[in-house]
């Protein structure tokens, strides 16, 4: 079983950081292989909307994109972590998403008619962990939303859901105990869901 954790934060000792790194421990400690992407290493523009991707599903910028690609179509389920800028997800959280629309398949007369590639491939799993410096959650603004209504379109169900607020300093997290618990939390679920699945499919199959 693989788990992949995406951090949106450019801080690579950030809260954000931190909290994926600690739900990936938890995973890895329920017998899932992890591994951590930061997208600031990545250097990938927006989505064009160039359509180039509708015929083959596979999108045609060369780009660090193209790395990403196969550690998200390998993995069984994904940690999203993004910060909040400005009651929203980062720009490099955002541009992610949209470079995911090529995973998207619609009939050619009729858009409202789609489907994602995980419904052929197989349904995945993913938990998305949102941090905000201020201490009312309604400033926290889309952020979770952000993250999760997209991976559901792609064919992810959400499995938990980490806020965390009052986070600002790089490595803050860390004195958090109830925050590194809760993402902890997050990252044993979705390896005992994605278990569970597996469990389910080979009692079906006896």
């Amino acid at each position: 079983m693989r788990i992949l954790g995406i951090v949106g934060s450019k801080r690579k000792n950030g809260n954000t950081s931190c909290l994926v790194r600690e739900a990936l421990s938890a995973a890895q400690k329920q017998g899932a292989q992890t591994e951590l992407v930061f997208l600031d290493d990545y250097s990938f523009q927006d989505c064009m909307g160039c359509e180039g991707c509708k015929d083959t599903f596979t999108c045609v910028v060369d780009d660090g994109m193209q790395k990403i690609y196969p550690l998200l179509l390998e993995a069984d389920g994904i940690i999203l972590g993004s910060p909040t800028y400005f009651y929203n997800i980062s720009a490099d959280t955002k541009a992610l998403i949209d470079r995911c629309y090529c995973f998207v398949a619609f009939v050619e007369d009729d858009r409202s008619c789609w489907l994602n590639l995980n419904e052929i491939l197989g349904i995945k799993y993913a938990a998305v962990i949102a941090v905000c410096e201020q201490h009312d959650e309604k400033d926290m603004g889309f952020t979770p939303e952000a993250m999760s209504k997209p991976l559901e379109a792609l064919g992810y169900r959400i499995v938990d859901t980490v806020k965390v607020l009052k986070l600002f300093s790089a490595g803050e997290a860390l004195q958090d105990t109830q925050a590194l618990a809760r993402a902890g939390k997050a990252g044993e679920r979705l390896v005992k869901t994605i278990k569970l699945r597996k469990d389910v499919e080979t009692r079906l199959q006896s």
